[in-house]
C-alpha cells in the first residue's frame, strides 16, 4: 500500500496498545523486519520503505529532517496516532529525528550511536571515493565490517541493498557537511526534545556502548535504556526478534 510518499505495508489490529512503526537501515528495505513483524503477532504495525527504498520513490534530497516529515505524513495517512518508532541503523538517527518533532509513544535504536564520532572521520575520509565511480567500493568496505556472517543463510537472504550512490551521498549528508561539535549539539538538542515530551528511549547494541556517549546519553535523557544483543552482528532485528518484542511489550 501506499501512505503518503511511501510504499508500505501496514499490519495487525488496533488493540488499543501503541502502535509500531519500522524504520530500515540504509540501502536496505521493509523486507528486513520480516521476523520481528512476524514475532509482533496482531499488534499494529508499520513497516515502511523509505524514500529511494524499495518501491518508494525516489527524493531530490534525502535530508533526515525532511524524510522524518515524510514519515510523518505516512503515518498520520496511516492513523496511527502516537507510534513507537523502531529504527535500525540510520534508521535509529530517524527515529530520534522524526520523535523530536512528531509525538511519539517511544523510540527503540537499534545498533546506531547518534553521534557518528570514528564513523563520521572515517566517511569524511572516504568522500572523495563516495562521490566517485568507486561508491561502491567504500559500502562493500562497510558492510563487510556489519557481521552478516554471524546470520543463518536465509536471514542473510533478507539484506536486499541497493547502494545507489545519491543514496549513500543524501542520507550521509549531514554527517558529511555538519562539523561534529554542531552535529553533537543537534543531536543534544532532539535528546531534549525527548526528554521534554516524554518519549520514552531504548538504545540496543550489539557490544556495550562506549563509556563515553554512555554518558553523553544519559545525560540528556537520564532514564534511557541500554541493552546488549551479542552474536547478530549489526542485525538483533533479524536473528532475535524476540527480545525485541520483549522491550516492544513494555509500551502499551
Amino acid at each position: 500500500m501506499r501512505f503518503g510518499e511511501l510504499d508500505a505495508d501496514l499490519t495487525g489490529t488496533d488493540d488499543g496498545t501503541a502502535p509500531v512503526v519500522l524504520v530500515h537501515g540504509l540501502t536496505f528495505d521493509r523486507g528486513t523486519w520480516g521476523p520481528l513483524v512476524s514475532a509482533l503477532g496482531r499488534r499494529r504495525t508499520l513497516t515502511v520503505d523509505l524514500p529511494g527504498h524499495g518501491r518508494s520513490p525516489r527524493r531530490g534530497s534525502y535530508d533526515l529532517r525532511e524524510v522524518a516529515d515524510v514519515l510523518h505524513e505516512a503515518i498520520t495517512a496511516a492513523h496511527l496516532g502516537t507510534p513507537v518508532l523502531v529504527g535500525h541503523s540510520i534508521g535509529g538517527v530517524l527515529a530520534t529525528v522524526y520523535a523530536a518533532e512528531h509525538p511519539a509513544r517511544a523510540v527503540l535504536n537499534i545498533d546506531q550511536p547518534l553521534l557518528a564520532g570514528s564513523f563520521g572521520d572515517l566517511l569524511r575520509s572516504l568522500e572523495p571515493e563516495l562521490r566517485g565511480p568507486d561508491h561502491l567500493r567504500v559500502w562493500q568496505r562497510l558492510l563487510a565490517g556489519m557481521g552478516v556472517e554471524q546470520l543463518p543463510p536465509a536471514l542473510q537472504g533478507l539484506l536486499r541493498s541497493t547502494p545507489r550512490q545519491d543514496l549513500l551521498l543524501g542520507y550521509w549528508h549531514e554527517v558529511l557537511t555538519t562539523p561534529p561539535q554542531q552535529l553533537r549539539a543537534h543531536r543534544t538538542r532532539q535528546l531534549s526534545a525527548l526528554r521534554e515530551s516524554g518519549t520514552a528511549y531504548h538504545h540496543v547494541s550489539r557490544a556495550p556502548l562506549n563509556p563515553a556517549y554512555r554518558a553523553w546519553l544519559r545525560t540528556h535523557l537520564p532514564d534511557a535504556a541500554m541493552t546488549v544483543l551479542p552474536g547478530s552482528g549489526h542485525f538483533p532485528h533479524l536473528a532475535q526478534p524476540e527480545a525485541l518484542v520483549e522491550i516492544l511489550s513494555s509500551w502499551r
